[in-house]
């Protein structure tokens, strides 16, 4: 899922220096601009006010910018973890072990908050930000790296996934270091169209595209015409962030492209937390969809996986065929 506004958060979206040298830091507290921040030094023990994980979690104040150069460690090393759809069961091994490694986790808070216990235990600290905080979040990350920590960024689903394993690789290109340098890796999840997809029976077996409605980096045009493109051809379409306080009207523009193409029947799953306390499922027609969007079933926690001309339902399962019934008797 990419983050927007659907939840108030209660840590502070800062930056830190985490080890840069003295100039870089001065340069930093000149640019600074929000005064309800704290500062720490990467390593430290400074807690923000709302956090719930103790002195691990630190805040702090300092918007860097800085370079490769003003770090005089060794880098050390810097992971992108998927944790799938957000139960401890649900995220891999190697998602695990990487987490149990690093020394620093940094994330959005709601994810920070998902993390299975053995692994804030384990980690010095913890850094988090609230939504629309990926870009310092990022910076931070890097930062820490850049510093000589082991440091994992994480997120739900899979880091490649409206995820910030492509804009942790930019940041680092911007300071003029190299994926190399700090031992860069990526550690796969689950994504949310296959959680969810998992939870509704077979519906992604064939070809599938993914959009995301409320990716605020995104015009709402370009959304429109690539619901256009999408629905308009024999794929299965999978929608991330469906409904969110400021783009309601986006949903409900989604359900008038997507009823333009497709039959007003076809089957439509809709999952609301995958793999979370609160998780629901419901299997509708495509002409209920939008009635939805006023419900507490669609969220920026929701995805929704629209099935294609061959989908059909069975025994309340989606079912895709995968074309094996024109080619073999069974």
């Amino acid at each position: 899922m990419s983050t927007d506004d659907t939840t108030t958060e209660t840590s502070t979206d800062t930056e830190t220096s985490c080890g840069a040298s003295d100039a870089a830091n001065a340069d930093a507290t000149d640019t600074a601009t929000d005064a309800d921040e704290g500062t720490s030094a990467c390593g430290g023990s400074t807690s923000s006010s709302g956090s719930r994980c103790g002195s691990k979690k630190a805040a702090t104040d300092e918007r860097v910018g800085s370079t490769v150069a003003d770090f005089d460690a060794d880098p050390g090393r810097l992971v992108a973890v998927g944790l799938g759809p957000g139960q401890p069961e649900g995220m891999t091994q190697r998602a695990r072990g990487a987490l149990l490694e690093a020394e620093h986790v940094v994330g959005y808070t709601t994810y920070v908050d998902l993390l299975p216990e053995e692994v804030t235990e384990s980690a010095e600290e913890l850094y988090d930000t609230p939504m629309c905080g990926e870009v310092s979040r990022t910076e931070e990350a890097v930062d820490r790296a850049l510093a000589g920590h082991d440091v994992a960024i994480v997120g739900s689903g899979d880091p490649n996934v409206y995820a910030l394993a492509g804009l942790t690789l930019e940041i680092l290109e911007s300071k003029g270091a190299s994926a190399e340098a700090v031992d860069f890796e990526v550690v796969p999840g689950v994504p949310a169209a296959q959680s969810c997809g998992a939870r509704l029976g077979a519906p992604l077996v064939n070809d599938t595209v993914s959009i995301s409605l409320s990716d605020h980096l995104t015009s709402m045009a370009t959304i429109e015409s690539r619901l256009h493109a999408v629905a308009s051809e024999g794929f299965t379409v999978a929608i991330y962030n469906p409904w969110s306080r400021k783009r309601r009207e986006n949903f409900r523009t989604c359900c008038e492209i997507l009823l333009e193409h497709r039959a007003p029947e076809t089957p439509v799953g809709v999952v609301h937390g995958a793999g979370r306390d609160d998780e629901r499922v419901e299997v509708v027609e495509l002409r209920e969809l939008e009635a939805l969007g006023e419900t507490e079933l669609v969220d920026m926690t929701t995805t929704i996986i629209v099935g294609n001309e061959e989908t059909y339902v069975w025994d309340g399962r989606m079912v895709t065929p995968r074309g094996y019934e024109s080619k073999y008797d069974y």
